[in-house]
């Protein structure tokens, strides 16, 4: 029986070892001074009590009375650990419930106009634009001022990273020339093709929710989509009025946005680890513009099925949103919203881009999840710790539009 308890115990012990080992690693690659201080202890404290508990066990402590009834309890103590750390806890109920479980008061559309980049990117100094805006925001005006001086929203690409700076800005702009290649109205919101346009004017084509659901799913997923998920439209996550204009077509600006459709579908394209491992540099840059392109390509693609189907669809990209991308993102179960203001998925965490095509095709509704995200980012503010404009929130979750949220801070992010 002793001996028994003896390998269970050790057992318990080397796996605490070599998990206690793989977390000092990871802070140490990480560059983590805090983690890596906190990890080298708990290594050594758990190595040492290794080195102790096979010490006495060569001696034969455990095989007296009093070692036994010592053994018998750090077995049951260790199997209490266990537990803890294996047992299903309750569920979130609010991120079950998706959006909604975070709305806490009236929640009122987002402003296109509003938008750091739609102020910083699209916006020509002195027009009639430009003067109407800031005489609503007379308080941007400065920080956007200086935010132009110094590049506008992304800075300046590069200038930590010559001399391979050129070639990499180069990759970037050969992404970005997709989605603006995209952003015209026939491109996002595409007509049925010339080949089926009389047949589907005449007569949609008959496909039942579920069947339309599974092949829209699988062929966004074919196209190159890491995720896919289906929701309902919230109205709250239609922008209220275009800010983003990219065709000087300035006479859409700041008109309400009108949006008949009933569901969206969305996609998350993964975006590589160690391309995301690069930042503040270049490569970072490049991997997000690929995967916008990604992005573009895909829900163009699909919004043409849909439309060769003789239903409405728009693609929603990097040169063309009608809807906020992270809510309906959670409400068709892609993840959760965590403290960095970003979507955090369960297989890739933050590491995606995200576009959807909306449609009034009748689509099968995913369920919002919970992966823990919440409870997660209470305790860990990792991100908000290595922030380098403390953008991040260090402080629990407060109330914003009416919904209760971490809340990235946007003016000083970009």
């Amino acid at each position: 029986m002793v001996t028994i308890l003896v390998i269970i115990f050790a057992i318990g012990l080397i796996l605490s070892t070599i998990i206690s080992l793989s977390f000092l690693i990871s802070s140490i690659w990480e560059n983590e001074k805090r983690a890596s201080i906190f990890g080298g202890l708990q290594f050594a404290g758990i190595l040492f009590s290794l080195i102790i508990f096979f010490t006495l066990n060569s001696l034969g402590f455990f095989e007296t009375g009093f070692g036994a009834v010592i053994l018998i309890f750090l077995v049951f103590l260790e199997g209490l650990l266990l537990f803890l750390f294996y047992r299903k806890t309750d569920s979130n109920i609010k991120a079950l419930a998706g959006t909604e479980g975070y709305i806490v008061d009236q929640v009122n559309q987002f402003d296109e106009r509003d938008h750091v980049f739609s102020r910083n990117r699209s916006l020509p100094e002195d027009s009639e634009q430009y003067t109407a805006y800031y005489k609503d925001h007379p308080e941007l005006e400065d920080l956007d001022a200086k935010r132009r001086s110094k590049g506008g929203p992304i800075g300046q690409p590069g200038s930590i990273d010559s001399p391979e700076a050129d070639a990499n800005i180069a990759a970037m702009l050969a992404s970005l020339s997709l989605p603006h290649f995209l952003s015209t109205s026939e491109k996002y919101s595409p007509e049925p093709h010339f080949f089926v346009k009389q047949k589907v004017i005449d007569k949609k084509v008959m496909i039942s929710p579920e069947e339309a659901t599974s092949r829209l799913k699988g062929y966004a997923k074919a196209l190159g989509a890491s995720l896919v998920g289906t929701t309902k439209i919230n109205p709250l996550w239609i922008y209220s009025h275009r800010g983003e204009i990219f065709n000087d077509n300035w006479e859409d600006w700041g008109k309400k946005i009108k949006l008949h459709h009933t569901h969206a579908i969305v996609c998350a394209e993964e975006m590589a680890a160690d391309m995301v491992g690069s930042a503040p540099h270049t490569p970072t840059c490049v991997e997000s513009m690929m995967n916008y392109a990604k992005g573009a390509y895909i829900t163009t693609q699909v919004a043409g099925y849909i439309a060769n189907l003789g239903y409405s669809a728009t693609a929603n990209h990097f040169r063309h949103y009608d809807t906020l991308m992270t809510p309906l993102a959670v409400d068709a179960g892609l993840g959760e919203v965590g403290r960095l203001g970003y979507l955090i998925t369960k297989k890739y965490g933050p590491r995606v881009r995200l576009s959807l095509v909306t449609t009034d095709l009748p689509l099968i509704q995913d369920k919002p999840v919970d992966i823990g995200v919440e409870d997660f980012c209470r305790i860990c503010k990792k991100c908000a710790v290595c922030c380098p404009s403390n953008s991040i929130p260090h402080e629990d979750m407060t109330v914003t539009n009416g919904l209760l949220r971490w809340k990235l801070n946007a003016q000083t992010c970009f």
